[in-house]
């Protein structure tokens, strides 16, 4: 069930939004207090599953080679790249960069990942895209399915960030739902919990925002 006060907030945010002509993405904006954010401990680092998604489809590619690539590309990932594409990036750093770019989330068989880490990791770490180690006998179709309903929550040295919580055109309880869960597992990952939580509030991509907390 979802939180009345934040549906009530939702409600509010978008009866004082007035309509676009595309469908606007909703965001918390979540200001920290009385935290040293030079102290890599006291930064936000989460992957979260949202129990209803971001009500938009994800751009997903995967670097894998021969069986796990047709799953993967069965799976629907929009491209799988191969050991000779990962190459191909490391000396070209403007296409790297507009894979980077084009994808929202990438997925890599761990054989990959210290490659990836050494040509990739300057350009994927600060965009918070590094690859999801895909182990061996595990299931690259679970890992995409999983990953088109996650975020990754990153607030880095700042205490002020912004996080993806849906669509303007989701129901309300089902932002809601996703709302509380963001909530939560931010609350969860400081030292006092609530207490170093300044604000919070909801706003939509061009619209107004509202306090939520």
């Amino acid at each position: 069930m979802a939180d009345e006060n934040i549906v009530e907030t939702i409600e509010k945010l978008l009866a004082e939004s007035p309509e676009r002509k595309f469908s606007e993405g909703i965001e918390l904006a979540i200001n920290l207090k009385n935290l040293d954010m030079s102290q890599p401990k006291n930064r936000v680092d989460e992957e979260i599953l949202l129990p209803h998604g971001l009500g938009k489809d994800l751009k997903i590619a995967v670097f894998a080679k021969g069986e796990v690539g047709l799953q993967a590309k069965d799976a629907g990932a929009e491209t799988v790249f191969s050991e000779e594409d990962l190459a191909d990036m490391a000396d070209d750093k403007s296409r790297a960069r507009s894979v980077a770019n084009e994808f929202d989330f990438f997925i890599a068989e761990v054989q990959y990942m210290a490659q990836i880490g050494k040509a990739l990791g300057a350009i994927l770490g600060p965009r918070g895209k590094m690859p999801t180690p895909l182990p061996p006998g595990k299931n690259v179709a679970d890992l995409i399915n999983s990953a088109r309903s996650s975020i990754r929550i990153r607030s880095k040295d700042k205490l002020t960030f912004h996080v993806s919580v849906g669509r303007r055109d989701m129901e309300v309880r089902k932002l809601a739902e996703n709302v509380e869960t963001v909530l939560n597992r931010v609350e969860g990952s400081l030292e006092k919990g609530k207490h170093n939580i300044r604000s919070i509030y909801v706003t939509t991509t061009m619209g107004k925002s509202v306090k939520v907390v």
